[in-house]
């Protein structure tokens, strides 16, 4: 096979520009937390029940997600389980664009230094996925953090079920700017080391599951590139991250929904937590959890392989990045 035929032969990889990365990973956040954004009001509400109190005895408001979906909905209505979705769009755009859009990049660029013999795009590492995983969310984690804040103090303010503190806020231009005058930019900020934590772990794991299942399935042969395959690589890396993220979660719900200083960091939550509560409150909401992580891994991979090939498509029109 000659020089000329060989390249033919082998399809360059649709790349898209850091910029429309970003944007792309901002367009897949969005359209996954619009489906998602119910179920993570009601892991919100799970999390926060019982705080510092032992609930051995005691009645829940909230016994299941399916239960308290339907409590929220009947007490609130539609906009009641839809609360803080403005807060959520915000803080997947500022995750995303981080963390999905500098996935990509960032890998290449850490295999062509360690392995320079090797294909930076085609070769995965495990390695290397899970550092670049890590590094990317807790860039996101930090920018995004504000509004992951105001999201959780939103989701978790109800007229008829009062639970861990309560902050009303009619708009997310009036949360933050309640926040920034009551609390400063510390306020703002407050939990972002929680954040980081919860964000890389599961940027570790999630990334990473997905291109490890979608290896694996490849080398099987039993499912080709496509809606099939994405469907069931995004189950597989839910599933991961709720596992190891749960405990981080809990934590940093509690820790951005306070008001003054009930906990002083995130290891004193932690330590608070457990000695009040036991080792179970770690993974309260878990199955909530599962069920608000799992569809939302499913469909922000799948969205962002659709936003990815519709910004490449923007970006050849325009002559972009050629």
């Amino acid at each position: 096979m000659s020089e000329h035929q060989e390249k033919k032969a082998t399809p360059k990889k649709k790349e898209v520009t850091k910029l429309g990365g970003c944007i792309a990973g901002a367009l897949a956040g969005c359209a996954a937390v619009t489906f998602t954004n119910p179920i993570e009001l009601v892991k919100t509400r799970m999390q926060l029940e019982g705080e510092l109190s032992s609930t051995k005895g005691t009645a829940k408001v909230y016994r299941n997600p399916f239960q308290a979906f339907a409590l929220v909905y009947k007490n609130e209505g539609l906009r009641g389980v839809q609360k803080g979705l403005i807060a959520s769009y915000l803080y997947q755009t500022g995750l995303n664009s981080c963390r999905l859009g500098f996935y990509e990049p960032m890998r290449c660029w850490i295999n062509s230094l360690v392995f320079p013999k090797r294909d930076p795009v085609q070769f995965q590492s495990m390695g290397v996925n899970i550092f670049v995983g890590v590094a990317t969310g807790v860039i996101g984690s930090v920018v995004s953090s504000p509004f992951y804040l105001l999201k959780t103090r939103m989701q978790s303010f109800s007229e008829q079920v009062k639970i861990g503190s309560q902050s009303h806020y009619d708009s997310v231009r009036q949360g933050l700017k309640d926040i920034f005058q009551d609390e400063g930019v510390r306020g703002l900020f407050r939990g972002a080391n929680a954040a980081i934590l919860r964000t890389a772990v599961g940027s570790a794991a999630q990334l990473p599951a997905y291109f490890f299942a979608k290896q694996q399935l490849e080398k099987l042969g039993n499912l080709k590139d496509g809606l099939g395959m994405q469907l069931a690589c995004s189950a597989f890396a839910g599933v991961g991250v709720t596992v190891v993220m749960n405990p981080f979660d809990v934590v940093l719900t509690r820790l951005y929904n306070q008001k003054g200083a009930l906990y002083k960091g995130t290891v004193d939550c932690f330590v608070k937590t457990v000695r009040s509560e036991g080792l179970g409150a770690l993974y309260k909401g878990f199955v909530a959890q599962l069920l608000r992580n799992t569809p939302h891994s499913i469909l922000l991979l799948m969205f962002m392989e659709q936003t990815m090939s519709m910004v490449y498509s923007a970006e050849q029109k325009f002559g972009v990045g050629i």
